[in-house]
């Protein structure tokens, strides 16, 4: 692709290539990551976001893992199953949408304070085009975090993304990067151990 001309043709490939929306069609009343992990991307948001903030929950679902003693202006979910976005307290606002069929966010320039995308980055099979539209959707300044664990759908996760030479927080760093964000800063929050699941964060702010 474009974005990457270092990388072979297959690298944003997926084992399964039927429709993502096929794959997506039941909703998953789950969380992806354990209690601990999701009680770590909690904290992120705390430290990441302002009260009062206009967000864009990317790749949502059922819920959004955002402090609860914390009022935002409105939280906006976009995500691939209705039902999911309908049992999400947290959302003012709902968008159904397979950003591997259409990356193009239906936003208004500069309409956002802040983005999250919590364990779904490693589905994108355009990721630069999508986080340029997330930057373009951004108030100058504003930050976007993106978390994600060693879990996935291993038949919908790009194949770059299961690479064993890949490390995760690097690629997570140079789509960030090369859609325009500067200030990208990757970090583990939690170790791989017998505690629970690992995770990282990676966040990038719009320049100005």
């Amino acid at each position: 692709m474009s974005d990457f001309p270092e990388l072979p043709a297959q690298a944003f490939a997926k084992r399964d290539p039927s429709p993502d929306g096929l794959f997506y069609a039941e909703p998953r009343f789950v969380t992806h990551i354990d209690d601990r992990a999701v009680a770590a991307v909690t904290e992120l948001y705390r430290t990441t976001f302002r009260p009062g903030d206009r967000l864009l929950d990317l790749m949502s679902s059922w819920v959004s893992h955002l402090p609860r003693e914390i009022a935002y202006a409105e939280v906006v979910g976009l995500g691939m199953n209705a039902a999911e976005l309908a049992a999400n307290p947290r959302l003012g606002g709902r968008t159904v949408q397979d950003l591997n069929r259409e990356p193009a966010l239906p936003y208004e320039p500069a309409s956002f304070d802040g983005a999250a995308c919590c364990v779904s980055i490693q589905y994108l099979q355009q990721p630069v085009t999508v986080l340029r539209e997330v930057l373009r959707c951004l108030k100058p300044g504003a930050p976007a975090a993106i978390t994600f664990s060693d879990r996935c759908f291993p038949t919908k996760a790009v194949a770059i993304w299961q690479a064993d030479a890949v490390d995760n927080a690097d690629l997570v760093t140079v789509y960030l990067s090369r859609a325009g964000f500067d200030r990208v800063e990757a970090r583990q929050i939690l170790a791989r151990d017998r505690f629970g699941d690992p995770l990282w964060a990676v966040v990038g702010r719009r320049p100005g």
